[in-house]
């Protein structure tokens, strides 16, 4: 048996990929993040398999099920909201499970950002505007940051900044983009994008943090930062450009 570490995606349970919602009505064990998860998500499971809520268990609890299930013969999967490949401790988890000698795998999910960006209906890498995003988070009561990846050098760039695990210090953070953007830059936060409880909160550098603060938002949202939010500005792409040469070229 394999343990399968699945992206759940943002939360609605019809943005999980074919391939999660197959591995997620074969399983035996499912452990699943209850914080951040749309119960409606387990709609896929299986009403015979074992759930598990990981929300009050730490890494080692949480590994420790994934081994005892794997070696009672079960398929085990580890539910992970949004994607595997930011925020998601697969490094840590993985690493106890190839010491246990685990097999394992990842199914890739809707990432957040991505989700909140498809809500808002804009594209995060406008021509002339930004081809570059970033995806960072700040420190507060979390794993202290690495000293070469402060937000005012991410700034300095003016990409396109999705900030996560943040929203808690919104205004003090907002005040240190500011002088790379400016006051009048678009922001967007989506809160726990594509869930019933959905919130979109539209601003700028200078007043989001007033609109977060009296939507009291504490937690699972998203921030988004930069110039390419503004539907009114950019260029256009060369790969669609009229004047753009599209002959085939032949070699011989």
């Amino acid at each position: 048996m394999t343990v399968h570490f699945v992206g759940a995606g943002p939360g609605a349970a019809d943005l999980l990929t074919v391939r999660a919602t197959r591995l997620l009505a074969g399983a035996d064990v499912v452990l699943y993040p209850g914080t951040y998860l749309d119960p409606e998500v387990l709609s896929h499971v299986s009403r015979s398999a074992e759930l598990v809520d990981t929300q009050h268990l730490d890494l080692d609890a949480i590994t420790a099920r994934l081994i005892d299930a794997h070696r009672a013969g079960k398929e085990v999967v580890r539910l992970a909201s949004g994607d595997l490949s930011v925020y998601s401790a697969l490094a840590e988890q993985t690493r106890r499970l190839d010491a246990a000698d685990v097999p394992w795998d990842v199914t890739p999910g809707v990432p957040a950002y991505a989700a909140a960006a498809a809500i808002v209906g804009r594209e995060l890498t406008v021509p002339l505007i930004s081809q570059s995003v970033v995806l960072t988070r700040t420190q507060a009561r979390s794993t202290a940051m690495p000293e070469t990846e402060s937000l005012a050098a991410f700034a300095a760039t003016r990409s396109t900044l999705v900030l996560h695990l943040a929203i808690t210090r919104i205004r003090d953070l907002m005040a240190q983009i500011a002088p790379y953007y400016g006051t009048d830059c678009p922001v967007v936060v989506v809160y726990r994008a594509s869930q019933p409880d959905e919130q979109v909160l539209r601003g700028t550098l200078g007043s989001i943090a007033d609109a977060v603060e009296s939507a009291d938002l504490r937690q699972a949202a998203v921030i988004l930062v930069g110039r390419a939010l503004d539907p009114t500005t950019g260029g256009e792409s060369y790969l669609y450009d009229t004047g753009r040469d599209r002959s085939v070229k032949r070699r011989g």
